[in-house]
């Protein structure tokens, strides 16, 4: 008789089955009473707008120190100090313009009974009243395309103990309504 191999199934997941979406609420009665809903597109699109942001910002700064060197006494110890300035301007342009363009786009909402919670980028906590209660405006709507693969919208939250905030986050996470003109 020779050994056989056994195969031992993994706690959470059933053989065959594919992890939860971690979007999506649990049916009533399963599951936790705090759901966590990944902004998934909205971090994508802030990332993907940083990079570019810094491309664009690098390809600046390259053709800026050319055309120093190539121009009339450009090489010169007194011409050294403005490239020098303008390499930390450059350096501070590229941090304050990276922290912008990430800081509204939170990394994901926690939704219960209670309330509405949005979790920033650098951790700070917004709360909000619960998903049917909490006044939400659609300010702009991005659809899908080379900055994320799924629809964006930008959205104005207000209601709670936090005061009213603008958070970048992927459509179908709350529910919104049109900003009136």
């Amino acid at each position: 008789m020779s050994p056989r191999a056994i195969r031992i199934p993994r706690a959470g997941r059933a053989e065959g089955s594919t992890a939860a979406d971690p979007r999506k609420e649990p049916p009533p009665g399963e599951g936790p009473a705090t759901v966590r809903r990944i902004n998934t597109a909205g971090t994508q699109r802030a990332v993907r707008l940083t990079l570019f942001y810094l491309l664009f910002l690098a390809l600046l700064y390259v053709g800026f120190v050319l055309l120093d060197r190539a121009a009339p006494g450009g090489a010169s110890s007194g011409a050294a100090t403005g490239v020098d300035v303008f390499s930390v301007l450059a350096a501070a342009l590229a941090v304050g313009g990276s922290l912008l363009s990430l800081h509204p786009a939170p990394r994901y909402l926690e939704t219960s009974d209670d309330a509405t919670v949005v979790v920033g980028r650098w951790g700070m906590r917004h709360e909000y009243p619960p998903i049917g209660r909490i006044e939400t405006r659609l300010l702009r709507r991005y659809s899908a395309g080379l900055l994320s693969r799924s629809p964006v919208i930008s959205v104005e939250l207000s209601g709670g103990p936090s005061p009213q905030a603008t958070f970048l986050l992927e459509e179908g996470l709350i529910p919104v309504e049109r900003a009136r003109r």
